[in-house]
């Protein structure tokens, strides 16, 4: 044998070496960059990534990734500088100066030239907040600016007078409605902006196959870092799918194809929790939950311009509240996830909450006022129909079946949740099940929905309520700046609707995430936004 063909086979060896230390290393670079994906599963859809819709939670969650405004909320309810490094309220109260940063920078796109990007400014924001009250946009978050006189941009200052003090307005400001938008990008799509949207988020907007898969990446110019002076996000991109059903999006989460799955329902609850609540031993090597109080009223709506006799009766609606065990209700269909609703409209964890006004289970007295209303109506047989999504029809049905002993007869309705949301807003149905998330944490917010002015279907007062020295007080909590006496008048308002009981109150809702032992830094908040810049994947 040649010398050549001796060193031959040794070449050949140290070649496949070398090669499969580069394949190794490739691989092991794939397995790095995946390592970085956050999946999670939008089961209600969303319909626009342009935050003029910012008006339900699977918009909010995606455009919460991509966009900023001027303030935001932390975890803790606390307003926050965001674009607006800082800013001034002048001692009445009306007028609002905002300190622009210099070192935002929209998201890459060809229109902006040569750089490709720009700094965000104070006039980029008199054109997004412009764009809101745009009748031709058409934004349901135009109601922001009802008590917003003028704003507009002042060198690198921007400036909200209102009409009078409302203490909550910052609060406002945190809504995803308020980020800023470019306007030459925004002009150029137009209505495809919803498809096409650029911000100046932690991720910006990488492809998205709507009904299928929604793909954001890392923004590597964004301007946040963290307390060791890293830039944020940490996640190299956000994969977001579009299960129907929590079921399916349950078992793709225990199959570890989804980092985390928020709320709890029927279909998969006794198979991740317990009784009280707690992870079943199985899944705690894997899983990890994590609750807080959710600023979400869960209710029942009775639909108060109806002619149905029965729902015209302050007597019957009583008997409805105090006929049904809320505590055992709770137990049993929601492991104890939530507090039974025995205050009032607002939510236990918010200013203004008083245990004492609700209905406790009383079926005793819920009989005798049926039989009440019976002698005085001479109607033998009342009865109600509760319409109501597939969701909640365990729920109704355990109401219908603990009302029949007080003697009222439930019907159950099940309607897609669309035509519930439209029949709802429309006064199409005579008693509904609906819920409020508090859009920012003042309880101003859910006491607007018993305002006669907010008549739906151009507000939110779906149960069409009307009460003189409620919208009274009610106009009163505007002008007060006192904190304590401010809070005070909520309650009084609470009591009042808890009198007239327009409404059903089921329960305080718990946001709860079950999210994968390899996730940290995802956290949780009483309004359940989802904040993924400082999530990291292990």
């Amino acid at each position: 044998m040649t010398k050549y063909n001796q060193i031959k086979p040794k070449i050949i060896l140290l070649l496949v070496i070398a090669l499969k230390f580069l394949i190794g290393c490739q691989n092991s670079n794939i397995q790095a960059k995946n390592n970085q994906v956050f999946r999670y599963n939008e089961h209600k859809n969303i319909n626009s990534l342009d935050p003029a819709f910012a008006k339900d939670n699977a918009n909010i969650w995606a455009i919460n990734q991509l966009f900023n405004g001027l303030v935001e909320m932390d975890d803790d309810m606390q307003v926050k500088p965001c674009i607006a490094k800082d800013w001034i309220i002048s001692e009445n109260g009306t007028l609002y100066t905002f300190n622009i940063r210099k070192d935002v920078f929209f998201h890459k796109h060809e229109r902006f030239g040569n750089k490709k990007t720009r700094a965000v400014n104070a006039k980029d924001f008199e054109f997004s907040f412009n764009r809101l009250i745009d009748p031709e946009i058409a934004s349901p978050g135009g109601w922001i600016f009802e008590n917003v006189k003028t704003f507009k941009a002042v060198g690198n200052k921007f400036q909200i007078k209102l009409k009078h003090p409302f203490p909550a307005f910052l609060g406002l400001l945190t809504m995803k409605y308020c980020s800023v938008v470019p306007k030459e990008i925004t002009l150029l799509y137009g209505e495809d902006f919803r498809k096409n949207p650029i911000g100046t988020g932690p991720f910006y907007f990488k492809k998205w196959h709507e009904n299928n898969k929604l793909v954001f990446r890392k923004n590597n110019n964004y301007f946040e870092m963290d307390s060791n002076g890293i830039k944020l996000p940490y996640l190299e991109s956000v994969a977001i799918t579009f299960l129907p059903d929590k079921q399916s999006e349950y078992l793709e989460f225990i199959k570890g194809n989804l980092d985390f799955i928020s709320g709890i329902d029927s279909s998969f609850k006794d198979d991740i929790l317990d009784s009280n609540g707690k992870l079943n031993n199985k899944y705690r090597n894997q899983i990890n939950i994590l609750r807080k109080p959710y600023l979400n009223t869960e209710y029942l709506g009775f639909y108060l311009d109806s002619k149905e006799p029965e729902i015209q009766s302050k007597l019957l609606r009583k008997a409805f509240n105090m006929g049904f065990d809320r505590v055992k209700m709770m137990n049993y269909l929601r492991n104890n996830i939530g507090i039974p609703a025995n205050g009032g409209f607002i939510p236990k964890g918010l200013d203004g909450f008083n245990s004492k006004i609700g209905f406790g289970y009383n079926p005793i007295h819920a009989r005798d006022l049926v039989k009440k209303y019976k002698e005085l109506s001479k109607n033998n047989k009342p009865s109600f129909t509760i319409s109501t999504t597939s969701n909640y029809l365990n729920l109704c049905e355990f109401i219908q079946r603990e009302l029949l002993d007080i003697g009222l007869e439930v019907k159950i309705e099940i309607m897609p949740g669309s035509a519930l949301k439209s029949a709802k807003a429309n006064g199409k149905v005579n008693l509904f099940r609906a819920s409020w998330v508090a859009d920012y944490p003042e309880a101003q917010n859910y006491l607007s929905l018993f305002y006669s002015k907010n008549f739906s279907p151009l507000g939110p007062n779906y149960t069409h309520f009307k009460n003189k020295k409620f919208d009274k007080i009610y106009e009163s909590t505007f002008l007060e700046a006192n904190d304590s006496i401010r809070n005070e008048m909520y309650k009084k308002l609470d009591k009042i609707i808890m009198d007239e009981a327009p409404i059903v109150v089921l329960f305080y809702d718990e946001v709860i995430r079950f999210v994968r032992n390899n996730i940290t830094n995802l956290g949780s908040n009483a309004i359940n936004l989802l904040n993924l810049k400082r999530v990291k994947k292990s």
